[in-house]
């Protein structure tokens, strides 16, 4: 009878153990599928947030193959424009790169009164702006400030000046002196494709106008205020009044930015560099496509081979 009821007893042990063991694997599989379930649900929003913010660049892009004059068009100024696609909020920005300073072919006391404009100090930026012009010259002469092979080797650095000019933005890093904190101030104000000396004063923003040598800050609240007046009233804008700015419009490279909003708060960004092309069987070609992050603007970096689109842009 003793030797009966011990083997009961083991028995019920065993069946309890067993009954845990199976009760934590099944947990164990039910936390798996939830999260499983989760990362599913989460690809599925990701996917429907970039779907559509894909369809508003090609909302934009349609919008700025419209004529200037056409009523309702959206603007190429940098102006907000709100737009629902699929349930999705989308805010849809268009800047004509014309609005920036072109890195390659401004000139000296432009890019100079830039960075001074940006709170670098005038000493520091007589020399960033000579180890820019080194970087992207032709030859490897040094300016008075400026910085060649030798200075680059002394740094440490393992690279050397490119005497080419700049293929992206972000090259502007590599430049001797250049600190992260100068960058990220002056990097979304340039450019590499206006391919013009001076700044479209008509769309420029404050920041752009600031760089114009002699400019002050009273003039461009007034140039400002006429130019939003002139807008208001479908008048022409008033140009500018410094030699380095113009009222020419590009309108062949824009800046594309659209960020998508799901109605929980989860967001998607793309930003793009669209050129626009003659040729009626192909109006554009993608320069520049990108995952941008959310409420934080663009410098729009791309590379200036044209007109052939980057590697992992949709083609036109």
């Amino acid at each position: 009878m003793r030797s009966r009821h011990s083997q009961r007893g083991v028995a019920l042990i065993i069946v309890i153990w067993i009954a845990t063991l199976l009760t934590l694997l099944a947990s164990s599989f039910i936390h798996a599928m939830r999260s499983d379930i989760q990362i599913v649900g989460n690809s599925v929003q990701r996917a429907r947030l970039e779907a559509a913010a894909h369809a508003g660049v090609q909302r934009a892009i349609l919008e700025f193959m419209k004529p200037p004059q056409l009523a309702g068009r959206w603007t190429t100024d940098g102006t907000p424009n709100a737009w629902a696609f699929r349930g999705n909020a989308l805010e849809v920005t268009i800047t004509d790169e014309s609005a920036k300073i072109d890195i390659n072919v401004a000139p000296d006391a432009l890019v100079r009164a830039l960075l001074m404009a940006q709170g670098v100090p005038e000493v520091e930026a007589i020399a960033l702006t000579d180890a820019i012009l080194d970087w992207k010259d032709g030859d490897t002469l040094k300016r008075t400030r400026g910085a060649e092979d030798a200075e680059y080797e002394s740094a440490g650095l393992a690279y050397r000046p490119a005497n080419a000019a700049f293929q992206s933005i972000e090259e502007l890093k590599l430049v001797f002196g250049m600190t992260p904190a100068i960058y990220e101030r002056v990097a979304p104000l340039l450019t590499i494709y206006s391919r013009q000396p001076g700044i479209n004063s008509q769309i420029a923003p404050r920041e752009v106008l600031r760089a114009l040598p002699g400019v002050t800050e009273a003039q461009i609240d007034e140039f400002l205020a006429r130019r939003e007046a002139a807008r208001a009233a479908k008048l022409p804008v008033p140009a500018f009044p410094s030699p380095f700015a113009n009222s020419f419009a590009n309108l062949a490279v824009t800046q594309i930015r659209v960020e998508a909003k799901a109605e929980d708060g989860a967001s998607f960004v793309r930003e793009a560099i669209v050129q626009r092309l003659p040729n009626p069987r192909r109006s554009y070609t993608f320069l520049r496509w990108q995952e941008g992050r959310p409420g934080e603007p663009s410098s729009a970096p791309g590379t200036p081979t044209l007109p052939t689109p980057a590697a992992d842009a949709p083609k036109a």
